[in-house]
């Protein structure tokens, strides 16, 4: 077993960071603030750094092959313009009458905006979406907790899947053609007193990197075997998600959250809510645009 200490880029204090993204076209780190209401940029070549205040919480943010932004907001998605700062409705997702809210979200290979509901009760109330041209919302799979990681294998035929109500990691069949996913079984399941799986990002050797929830950690895995190779230690409690990125897509961003800690807790995690970076030895896939 590897393990790798993580170094704190940003003391952001956020509520609860999540969905990291790398912008290859600009060269920069985007991230939301859940709790925050805010959808953060970071320009590693300059250590400039700039946010944006939303109206509702933002679950995951991807970029558009127009040059806009895609944002799964509490109860839609919706088209952000970056120079304005201005949000457009797209389309509501039916949850938003249960009180659920979209969560963790990634683009496929073909354009399709993949993002999941969150229970407001814990139960498997949620349903993963696609968002696709035409703002056509398609429901994929119900029966949801927390929807939450998402990844596809470098040869397209598989997709792996983390509800946060299992301690597991899921991989499904996959047609990049029509977005269906079938045979759904289990990839990875966390082993007790690691917390549980959150965020995801796949490297180019189709091996799957963690955030670990209560966990103190991201890890890499074998989802063939089901190994866990890698730990990457994290000062935080509660680690969310992770994303190569950097002009080499060959460092992982990790972000974290102040939420889910005891102020007790919190005295003992100076840089709780902070944007983490290592250099893994291992590289990333360019980011997949969304085609809506």
């Amino acid at each position: 077993m590897i393990t790798l200490h993580a170094e704190c880029v940003i003391n952001g204090q956020n509520e609860l960071g999540e969905g990291p993204v790398w912008d290859d076209r600009l060269g920069e780190l985007f991230w939301v603030d859940i709790e925050g209401l805010k959808l953060h940029r970071y320009k590693p070549s300059d250590s400039k750094q700039q946010e944006y205040k939303l109206e509702q919480k933002a679950g995951s943010a991807v970029p558009a092959q127009d040059g806009s932004w895609i944002l799964a907001l509490q109860d839609g998605f919706y088209r952000f313009d970056l120079a304005t700062g201005q949000s457009e409705l797209l389309i509501h997702t039916p949850d938003g009458k249960q009180g659920n809210r979209l969560n963790d979200g990634k683009c496929d290979s073909s354009g399709r905006f993949w993002a999941g509901t969150m229970s407001a009760k814990w139960q498997k109330d949620g349903t993963l979406y696609t968002l696709e041209t035409g703002n056509a919302l398609t429901p994929r799979h119900p029966g949801v907790v927390c929807s939450n990681g998402l990844a596809w294998s470098s040869d397209g035929k598989l997709m792996y899947y983390i509800d946060s109500g299992e301690a597991l990691v899921n991989v499904f069949d996959y047609d990049a053609a029509t977005g269906e996913i079938t045979n759904k079984r289990t990839a990875i399941t966390y082993p007790e007193g690691q917390g549980g799986p959150d965020g995801m990002s796949i490297d180019t050797e189709d091996m799957l990197w963690i955030g670990h929830w209560g966990g103190w950690q991201v890890s890499r895995w074998n989802p063939r075997t089901g190994e866990k190779l890698v730990t990457v230690e994290v000062p935080v409690k509660n680690v969310t998600s992770c994303a190569f990125g950097g002009e080499n897509l060959d460092e992982l961003y990790i972000t974290t959250t102040r939420v889910g800690n005891t102020e007790d807790e919190l005295k003992d995690q100076p840089n709780a809510g902070g944007l983490f970076r290592v250099k893994p030895g291992v590289k990333g896939l360019p980011v997949a645009r969304a085609k809506v």
